[in-house]
C-alpha cells in the first residue's frame, strides 16, 4: 500500500489532444469496526496530459454498488473506469458479496462498510471524497453521509426512499430471495451473494428520513424514468427532503442502477462532483 500521492496532472502546450496513463491499481482487503473484511481496489486517477483538463489529484471517488453486485462485476468496473477521468476512484464488495466477509444485511450495517471505505480513501491523501452509490449502495450513501459525516458531496442513483417497498415485480423478487431461505440459496450459489436471515431489529434510518441531516453537504439524486424497481416517487421523495441543498436530475430512457447508467450520465456526475466537492 502507498501513502504517496494518489495522482496527478501534467500540463503541455504540446500535445493539442487528451492523453491518459493510468499507474496500477492496488487491491486489499480493509476491515470494518464489526469486524468484516472487505476485498476493496483503489484506482489512482488517469494521468491527463491536456491543457484543459483540471487537476483531480486531491479528488476520489469511493463507489458503493447495488444488490448482489460486487468489485469485479463488468457494471461496477465500467462505472470506475468512468470516474477515474476525474479523480481516484475506490471500489470495494459489499459485505457478503463476492470475496468479502460476512453476510448481507441489505443495506443496514453496510454503513460500516462505506465507512470503512471512505477512511481508505482519506488516508491514502485525498482531500476532497466524493460518495456514489446506487440501488441498495444509493440507501447507504445516504445513511452514511447523515450518520457518519466525511463525504465532501453525495450521489445517489436508483436509490429506493423507503423500506419494504414490494409495488413491482423487480422488487417482489428482491423481497423473496431476501426473506425466503430457498431466495438466500439462489443469492448465494447464483450471485455470489450471502444474505444474512435475520429480520432488521432495530428498523434502519430510512433513506428520506437520512437525507435532511446530510445538509449542508452537497447531494445528487438521479433516477431514470423507465426505473422498472423503483417509480419516480420515490427520488421526488428524496428531493422534497433534502430541500435546497439537493439536486435531482430525473433521465429519459434510463432504467435502473449501474447497469443503467451510460458514459455520458457518469461523466457529468464526474463533472458535478468536481464541482461541487469542496
Amino acid at each position: 500500500m502507498s501513502n504517496g500521492p494518489a495522482g496527478h496532472v501534467a500540463r503541455s502546450t504540446i500535445r493539442p489532444h487528451c492523453e491518459t496513463s493510468r499507474r496500477a491499481p492496488m487491491r486489499t482487503f480493509l476491515r470494518t469496526t464489526d469486524g468484516i473484511s472487505l476485498d476493496s481496489v483503489y484506482e489512482p486517477g488517469a494521468v491527463v496530459y491536456d491543457a484543459s483538463a483540471p487537476p483531480s489529484r486531491d479528488l476520489v471517488f469511493v463507489v458503493a454498488h447495488g444488490f448482489t453486485g460486487d468489485v469485479d462485476r463488468p457494471q461496477v468496473r465500467r462505472v470506475a473506469a468512468a470516474l477515474a477521468r476525474h479523480g481516484s476512484v475506490v471500489t470495494f464488495s459489499f459485505r457478503g458479496h463476492g470475496a468479502s466477509g460476512g453476510r448481507s444485511t441489505v443495506g443496514d450495517r453496510e454503513v460500516l462498510d462505506l465507512a470503512a471505505a471512505v477512511e481508505w480513501a482519506r488516508g491514502l491523501g485525498h482531500a476532497r471524497v466524493v460518495t456514489v452509490g446506487f440501488s441498495m449502495g444509493g440507501s447507504v450513501v445516504l445513511r452514511h453521509a447523515a450518520l457518519h459525516p466525511g463525504a465532501d458531496a453525495v450521489v445517489s442513483v436508483s436509490a429506493p426512499a423507503r423500506w419494504y417497498y414490494r409495488g413491482t415485480a423487480p422488487m417482489r423478487r428482491v423481497h423473496w430471495l431476501v426473506t425466503r431461505p430457498e431466495g438466500r440459496l439462489v443469492g448465494r450459489y447464483g450471485f455470489r451473494t450471502r444474505i444474512h436471515h435475520r429480520d432488521w431489529d432495530p428498523v434502519p434510518l430510512s433513506p428520506v428520513d437520512a437525507v435532511p441531516r446530510i445538509a449542508p453537504t452537497p447531494l445528487l439524486i438521479v433516477h431514470g424514468d423507465r426505473d422498472g424497481y423503483f417509480p419516480l416517487d420515490h427520488p421526488r421523495m428524496l428531493a422534497a427532503a433534502s430541500g435546497d441543498h439537493g439536486e435531482l436530475w430525473l433521465e429519459p430512457g434510463m432504467g435502473h442502477a449501474e447497469h443503467a447508467a451510460d458514459g455520458a450520465l457518469l461523466a457529468r456526475i464526474g463533472d458535478w462532483a468536481a464541482s461541487r466537492a469542496g
